[in-house]
């Protein structure tokens, strides 16, 4: 039998191994870190894809809201209760007694379009860290007539004698209104604004009933918003009692500011409409800033970007712009890093003031 020769040269040297280890080392390191950077890029996207569909959310509601400020109002707003027997009504506050801002009452018990609410933009108060600083957030209130529920004015309104009480009959055979109390109908909390040749008048609705067709809405006083007073000497609902030819319409008073959950929940945009309950608009956003471009009562320019126009004097009547900043964090975080990120827009307040020059 012959034994096969071995080649000597058949295999790897240590060194060629160590060689092609280090190679294989070289390019997996390599394709690790390229996989990184495209997962890094991937978060990143998805962080701002979800932050900005967040404030895209809030920026909408709001713009609609804002661009309606003033809607339907007679010229300059509506004076509410005053003289003796009166005190100041509130916004931002819910059936439970609960006010969700610090600053609640209206500016001199007068009802604008605009309500600037500088500095007073989160709920009891509440420190959200991850706010830029200095921490500036403020609320906004802005005020409008319900064009989506017409039909009050479709029937006979009737004013009782004390303004506690007011009756519906449908000012027509066929086709009848819709009642008072269907769906997007009047509810407990909302307002409701009275004219007639005697003047305005505004109250909140404490009952809503139907009896056939005839709806009646009670404006007891005591209510949440202190709005009806029907003890006060002037602009309460008593006071255009008895007027021809009235007419009622809903309105909307919506205020919006930030909340901090509790169970470290992040912060959220909130909407309050009238008396009722808040609902969340947009969850993680942190930051809301609002300033005005207001017609200088004295000079008769225009003062752009002022942050607090009550606070320097200005009426709200004289708003021509709103100018709206709004910053949301991501919920998703790459270990500890999320994605800020700011939406800013302006709106025109095409039912506050105008001036017909450049």
């Amino acid at each position: 039998m012959r034994t096969q020769r071995q080649n000597p040269e058949q295999g790897f040297s240590l060194m060629e191994l160590m060689v092609a280890m280090a190679l294989g080392l070289l390019v997996m390191t390599a394709m690790a870190s390229l996989f990184k950077s495209g997962m890094n890029s991937v978060m990143l996207v998805t962080q701002r894809a979800e932050n900005q569909q967040d404030m895209r959310a809030a920026v909408d509601m709001m713009t609609k809201d804002l661009s309606l400020a003033g809607a339907g109002l007679p010229s300059g707003g509506i004076q509410l209760p005053t003289g003796v027997g009166s005190s100041l009504s509130k916004f931002g506050c819910d059936q439970g007694g609960t006010c969700h801002i610090t600053s609640f009452n209206y500016p001199g018990n007068y009802m604008y379009g605009i309500i600037p609410g500088y500095l007073d933009g989160v709920e009891a108060g509440a420190v959200i860290p991850m706010a830029p600083a200095p921490a500036v957030n403020d609320a906004v209130t802005v005020v409008y007539c319900d064009y989506g529920f017409p039909y009050l004015f479709e029937n006979t309104v009737t004013i009782n004698a004390t303004g506690t009480s007011v009756t519906f009959t449908p000012s027509v055979a066929y086709p009848s209104p819709p009642l008072i109390t269907a769906a997007g109908g009047i509810q407990k909390g909302d307002l409701i604004m009275f004219s007639n040749n005697l003047g305005t008048a505004v109250g909140e609705a404490t009952t809503v009933s139907n009896a056939g067709t005839t709806g009646t809405i009670a404006f007891t006083d005591l209510d949440p918003l202190n709005i009806n007073q029907s003890t006060a000497t002037f602009n309460n609902i008593k006071a255009i009692a008895g007027g021809a030819n009235t007419v009622a319409y809903r309105l909307f008073a919506v205020t919006y500011y930030l909340t901090v959950p509790a169970a470290g929940q992040t912060p959220r945009l909130m909407r309050q409409i009238n008396g009722l309950t808040p609902v969340p608009v947009a969850d993680d956003i942190i930051n809301l800033q609002v300033a005005y471009d207001t017609y200088n009562t004295t000079t008769g320019a225009l003062d752009a970007n002022q942050a607090n126009p009550l606070g320097v004097g200005e009426s709200p009547n004289n708003i021509q712009k709103i100018n709206l900043v709004v910053m949301g964090q991501s919920i998703i975080n790459n270990g500890n890093k999320s994605q800020n990120m700011y939406l800013a827009t302006d709106i025109s307040a095409r039912n506050m003031a105008f001036r017909n020059v450049y």
